[in-house]
């Protein structure tokens, strides 16, 4: 028997609704595989959670995860708790620190599910985007000086370091090295930004000379946002900033035809902390509780969990079951269903059943 301790975060909206639907799914799985345990232990961290005692997540709360396998997250933002507060208050000093350096995006256009792209179907659209998930834009520095006078200054300064660029650049060479199409995308703007995209310029030409066998070529940010909507075939495997990869990520996510369907791992490739792997849709209080939040994002994480732990048959047996079932048409309303959450969640524990 192989066991898996598995902190469970549902925290935000249709988070603690699609998270539920993906434990249901993996105790399926677990039932239906037979010699695998997963051992989930719920915590009640999130916006409700600041509410009550001031901050998003105990004092202690990275040592208490440190003790699992693998954290299945759902998502952080409240209409009444300002984002900042959500977003840096449970969710990124999770990743930071947990140095989950590795942001790993995967999509693609499932059968049943129609792409806002024109004459665009199943094996059109078959990307995964890495992103840097430590440093870029998002690690926090800057301030604010003169708060409320006219001369008032904001600044958020990018950090990008050799270690952090070269380490996310072999990791993405690597992943497009086992693809089939051993293509690789790096995205910047070293036009305009001169000195840290410059220096992810320069790196990734230095990488590249250890993968001989992948083909990769460098688009500036705004231009990849051209050919990801007319020229979806010509990518595969996507290597990007913290920020230019979450916002890439959002429109791949909207051309495979929802963010409901997408999902991510935030990936320690060393192993020496738990990774966490969560829908990238964010909180949607505009659906909360009306029982329609797409649980596919979700199940696909948890694929994307188990491929992590080396569970790659029960992987491959849910990544199947949720095909069947989008092809089937049980569908929620945000890829053009009438499926509620608990229906499509059946259906695919159905599905994973049969097999």
């Amino acid at each position: 028997m192989r066991n898996y301790k598995i902190a469970a975060i549902p925290a935000d909206g249709i988070g603690t609704e699609v998270i539920s639907a993906g434990v249901s799914v993996l105790e399926c799985l677990q039932k239906k595989v037979g010699d695998v345990n997963f051992q989930i232990e719920h915590f009640d961290w999130g916006s409700d959670y600041y509410k009550k005692n001031g901050v998003m997540m105990p004092e202690n709360g990275l040592e208490k995860l440190k003790a699992f396998d693998a954290i299945y997250f759902g998502a952080v933002g409240a209409p009444d708790v300002p984002d900042h507060i959500t977003l840096w208050g449970l969710r990124l000093p999770i990743c930071q620190g947990f140095d989950q350096y590795a942001n790993v995006r995967p999509t693609k256009i499932m059968s049943g599910i129609q792409s806002p792209l024109r004459n665009a179907g199943p094996g059109d659209l078959d990307w995964v985007i890495v992103r840097e998930n430590s440093e870029g834009e998002y690690s926090g520095h800057g301030g604010r000086a003169h708060r409320g006078l006219p001369e008032e200054v904001g600044t958020e300064v990018a950090i990008f370091t050799r270690a952090g660029v070269t380490r996310i650049m072999r990791y993405a060479f690597k992943l497009a090295q086992s693809r089939p199409r051993k293509l690789l995308t790096v995205v910047t703007k070293s036009n305009a930004q001169r000195h840290g995209m410059v220096m992810w310029d320069e790196i990734a030409a230095e990488v590249a000379t250890e993968f001989p066998d992948v083909s990769w070529d460098k688009m500036l940010v705004d231009a990849m946002t051209v050919r990801m909507t007319l020229h979806p075939k010509s990518l595969d495997t996507i290597v990007a900033t913290n920020l230019h990869a979450d916002i890439l990520s959002d429109l791949a996510g909207a051309l495979a035809g929802s963010l409901g369907v997408a999902p991510t791992a935030n990936i320690d490739p060393e192993r020496r902390f738990p990774s966490m792997f969560e829908p990238i849709h964010g909180s949607a209080f505009d659906i909360t509780g009306k029982g329609i939040a797409n649980p596919v994002a979700s199940f696909w994480t948890a694929a994307q969990m188990l491929d992590h732990l080396g569970e790659h048959d029960a992987s491959a047996l849910l990544m199947s079951a949720v095909e069947e079932v989008c092809a089937a048409g049980i569908k929620t309303p945000d890829v053009g269903g009438k499926a509620t959450t608990r229906e499509v969640t059946e259906a695919v524990i159905a599905a994973i059943m049969k097999r």
